[in-house]
């Protein structure tokens, strides 16, 4: 098993709220790798992060986190709103919810939002199993009566 930069999960917590967590698309750049996608970085040396996706309702993406310019963990995601959502107000409320679960996120579980968010008649729910090295789980949000809106799926872990 390859060892954990001790500095990894706190660098991965600030990559993500400084990203899509905290600024939305504001964070994509403007020349992004591949043609159709939304990409944002985040720098702090010796580290690199990258989140490349595309889509909106159903989305798919892949973070990356670079150190000394070698990619040395990733996370792949794929998920969305339901697909009888299509409305453009319910997408944007959706994914406004969703942008402040994931400022949540902790260096303990540094892959999406917190176990558990509440607020404004929606919860937000993150299942996962793993470590830092190697996890998957699932995050979903629901309206307080239960009605689901939302699920991703994401998997990732340190490479070797």
């Amino acid at each position: 098993m390859p060892s954990i930069p001790h500095d990894l999960a706190a660098f991965l917590v600030e990559a993500k709220r400084r990203t899509y967590a905290g600024l939305d698309d504001d964070a994509t750049i403007a020349m992004p790798l591949l043609a159709g996608s939304r990409q944002l970085e985040h720098r702090a040396a010796p580290y690199a992060y990258r989140d490349i996706y595309f889509g909106m309702g159903f989305f798919v993406g892949q973070e990356t986190v670079s150190r000394d310019d070698r990619v040395i963990w990733s996370m792949s995601y794929s998920g969305g709103a339901r697909a009888d959502i299509t409305d453009r107000d319910t997408f944007l409320t959706i994914y406004r919810f969703l942008r402040q679960a994931l400022l949540g996120v902790c260096e303990e579980e540094p892959y999406r939002g917190p176990r558990l968010f509440e607020h404004a008649g929606m919860v937000y729910r993150n299942e996962v199993q793993g470590a830092l090295d190697r996890f998957h789980g699932v995050e979903t949000i629901d309206r307080e009566d239960d009605a689901p809106l939302y699920e991703l799926r994401y998997s990732g872990g340190l490479l070797r």
